[in-house]
């Protein structure tokens, strides 16, 4: 049995960039652009890093940031200063 773990985004400017860098961290997630936002899942695990997110973005950016642009989340969360991971143990 499959257990997606799913964060949904704000379709706005700064989703964009979230989009690329978790695509990016994620080879096998699928995004689901629909009105006003954005999907992307996974089978069991998911990560956004600060590091390619600072890439991206070309500046300093803190995994908190990131919450402003979230409309749901499905999945247990482990976060820290570089990683926001969602998963199913």
């Amino acid at each position: 049995m499959s257990q997606l773990v799913f964060i949904v985004f704000q379709d706005n400017d700064n989703a964009r960039y979230l989009v690329e860098a978790t695509l990016e961290d994620n080879p096998q997630a699928e995004v689901d652009y629909q009105p006003a936002m954005i999907r992307i899942q996974a089978d069991k695990r998911l990560v956004i890093s600060r590091e390619t997110m600072e890439e991206k973005l070309c500046r300093d950016w803190d995994v908190q940031e990131m919450l402003l642009d979230v409309i749901s989340i499905g999945g247990n969360v482990e976060e820290d200063d570089d990683h926001f991971i969602l998963s199913w143990n």
